[in-house]
């Protein structure tokens, strides 16, 4: 049986240490930005993934301070809002990548945002 679905726990090893050999910032975009954000749309689709969601959240919980998760994903929100307002201006729904996005993709991607936030800044992570 695979358990690429545990994939979560080395990346979070790898978060540690760019903490250590380069910033916060760069873990954080590294581990939530990235991985995390992934991992949280892949458990939309992907049970054994979902199971998984509440271990990885509260791994990541307890690298980062909640001061610095809410900051960033206070981030991460403005940089959404950014791309999203950019391609409306262009009249072309596209991500930052150029790629086409139809606004049912940036709708998901807005619920994405919201369930992260929701799961990292929560005063207690539920593991029911």
């Amino acid at each position: 049986m695979s358990t690429f679905h545990r994939i979560w726990i080395e990346q979070c090893f790898a978060a540690r240490r760019i903490m250590q050999e380069h910033d916060e910032v760069s873990a954080l975009d590294y581990l939530i930005g990235e991985k995390l954000m992934s991992f949280v749309a892949t458990a939309e689709v992907r049970p054994e993934f979902a199971r998984e969601l509440p271990s990885f959240v509260a791994t990541a919980r307890e690298i980062f301070r909640a001061d610095v998760i809410r900051a960033y994903v206070d981030h991460l929100e403005r940089i959404y809002q950014d791309g999203e307002k950019a391609a409306r201006d262009r009249g072309e729904p596209t991500d930052d990548d150029g790629l086409t996005s139809s606004p049912d993709e940036w709708a998901q991607e807005r619920q994405r945002l919201e369930r992260l936030r929701e799961l990292l800044t929560a005063p207690l992570l539920g593991t029911g």
